[in-house]
């Protein structure tokens, strides 16, 4: 059973990974890093690539947590999905047996997180392990 840490391409990326890293460390399991893109169906007469969309987005997220993952003395998966967010997160920890589920949050506050929904509040929900919601560091 592995610890499994959802990211976005928030600056607090990088402390969810360097959080699940510890929690990995100190279960003495991997460490499974996954991201979720989520492209909205939208109508539009203009062609778009989306599979392009999407791999940009990827290699962002990907990009920015690179000297994390790569300092990390714990064995590391990254995993990319699709699909929205919060459930797809939570399915695939489901599925995956985790231990635990490491998630940010980027600190919105009431009425943007009712209208915005929340993934941390979501999994804290859904998943069935422990959530640990890593506060940003500009939240501390």
């Amino acid at each position: 059973m592995a610890v499994v840490a959802g990211i976005d391409n928030s600056p607090s990326a990088g402390a969810v990974i360097e959080r699940a890293i510890a929690e990995a460390g100190w279960r003495d399991t991997e460490l499974k890093v996954v991201h979720v893109v989520h492209i909205p169906y939208v109508y539009t007469e203009a062609p778009i690539a989306w599979d392009e969309v999407a791999e940009a987005e990827r290699a962002a997220v990907w990009e920015r947590v690179a000297d994390v993952l790569a300092a990390s003395p714990v064995p590391i998966e990254t995993v990319d999905l699709e699909g929205y967010p919060p459930d797809t997160l939570v399915g695939y920890a489901n599925d995956e047996g985790a231990q635990l589920l490491v998630v940010g949050t980027r600190g919105r506050g009431g009425v943007a997180a009712l209208v915005l929904g929340s993934t941390s509040h979501r999994a804290i929900h859904l998943a069935g392990c422990d959530v640990l919601v890593v506060k940003p560091p500009e939240l501390d």
